[in-house]
């Protein structure tokens, strides 16, 4: 009797989740357990990455993973006589096989709760809903006072492409390279979207890097700010941007969706989405569906697109070289485009008479409003009187445009 309690004990022991556990879950399970801390106690980007890292915890439990929550449907086959011998909850298949219909029963086992949510993700749709509730969220009013500023959110997504050329000569295959550059444009959904289409392998690293850098701007842009500008650039006040007509607002995304879409389809799913969620926003006729994309969609649609990429993020994908290389290619992306946007503010402020505050350029990278309130820190540090947010909007907003197109343009070339 001794026996068989020590042995029952034993069994239990090495059936739980601890003996299945190896060392690179441990590390993932560390990693996650630092990205739950930077969400919760740090405040870094919390909306996705909270769930993000829970889902990578949850996919890096031995016994979780073991319960098949990202498992797809399987089948089970028995072969069969007749009819009469299908159990139930069995079907009739018939196969032909050398030259005669050979009798099968097949069960099939459901996947997992985390594998039919994240068909969301592998099929592109949870990328294009957020982009309908950031569409109704966002005043485009800024860029279409000012829209030169165009420029500033085209030039800041220079870090996309020079990091896709790097990613190449590294030995990245192109839509490796593509997915990977892409974290530059500083927008998570961008970079979730065209990965799950190009490189769904590589979807964890980079969604992780993406929103990590996003959470970051405020710590990686000023010093190439500053490095860039002088003192006397960083303090040029801008003349208050002129009142936009409601007329204007409404035209706006509709005229940008035709242009977009016309010139490049494979935009269409972001820009389409983004710009139908402003339109929502200034017709101020269905307040009820603006006020559901801003809040209930997005919000769901956030929890199931965090989780579930969170879930791709398991330690045979996660821990290698090329999820370094594509850690710290992004964040070259990310400086280049910061610096590229910067750069062509300074050309704007010498074009216009040193009326252009270059710092704005650096808000051309697509974390909104995180980039335009950094903007104006920088900003008031040099004058505190000096009031750039609404200057640095107009960029911001565009760079949410240019990065959707990038995307579009990548996926155009290398689907």
């Amino acid at each position: 009797m001794e026996l068989n309690v020590i042995e029952a004990i034993k069994g239990l022991w090495y059936g739980t989740g601890i003996m299945m556990m190896d060392p690179k879950q441990v590390i993932m399970i560390v990693i996650s357990l630092i990205l739950i801390y930077l969400a919760i106690v740090k405040k870094f980007e919390p909306l996705l990455l909270l769930p993000i890292a829970f889902g990578m915890l949850l996919v890096n439990l031995p016994a979780a993973a073991g319960s098949g929550l990202m498992d797809g449907s399987t089948s089970f086959l028995r072969p069969i006589k007749d009819a009469s011998e299908l159990a139930s909850g069995e079907l009739l298949w018939k196969i032909k096989e050398g030259g005669e219909y050979m009798l099968y029963a097949a069960k099939t086992q459901p996947g997992g709760l985390l594998y039919y949510l994240y068909q969301g993700v592998k099929l592109g749709i949870y990328p294009p809903l957020i982009f309908l509730g950031i569409g109704a969220m966002t005043d485009f009013g800024p860029l279409i006072a000012n829209p030169k500023t165009f420029v500033l959110g085209a030039a800041a997504q220079l870090g996309i492409f020079f990091v896709f050329f790097v990613a190449l000569f590294l030995g990245f295959d192109v839509k490796e390279a593509a997915s990977a550059a892409i974290i530059g444009g500083a927008d998570g959904p961008t970079a979730i979207f065209l990965t799950s289409k190009l490189a769904p392998h590589l979807l964890g690293p980079i969604a992780v890097a993406a929103y990590s850098y996003m959470a970051l701007v405020p710590i990686i842009q000023p010093p190439i700010m500053k490095l860039l500008t002088t003192k006397e650039m960083r303090m040029v006040r801008m003349a208050q941007l002129r009142t936009v007509s409601s007329k204007e607002k409404i035209l706006f995304p509709i005229v940008v969706t035709i242009a977009v879409v016309l010139l490049l389809p494979d935009a269409a799913p972001l820009v389409g989405m983004l710009m139908l969620g402003n339109l929502f926003r200034e017709s101020g006729v269905v307040g009820r569906l603006s006020e559901t994309a801003q809040n209930q969609l997005i919000n769901i649609i956030t929890i199931f697109l965090g989780v579930t990429v969170g879930a791709t993020a398991n330690a045979a994908t996660f821990l290698s070289t090329k999820t370094l290389s594509i850690t710290l290619l992004g964040l070259v992306a990310f400086g280049v485009g910061t610096a590229g946007g910067v750069l062509i503010g300074i050309v704007m402020y010498y074009l216009s008479g040193k009326k252009i505050n270059p710092l704005i350029g650096s808000a051309g990278v697509s974390a909104v409003p995180m980039a335009a309130r950094v903007s104006q820190v920088v900003g008031q540090k040099e004058d505190p009187q000096n009031f750039l947010l609404m200057h640095a909007m107009g960029p911001n907003v565009a760079g949410v445009i240019g990065s959707a197109v990038a995307a579009g343009i990548l996926l155009n070339f290398f689907k």
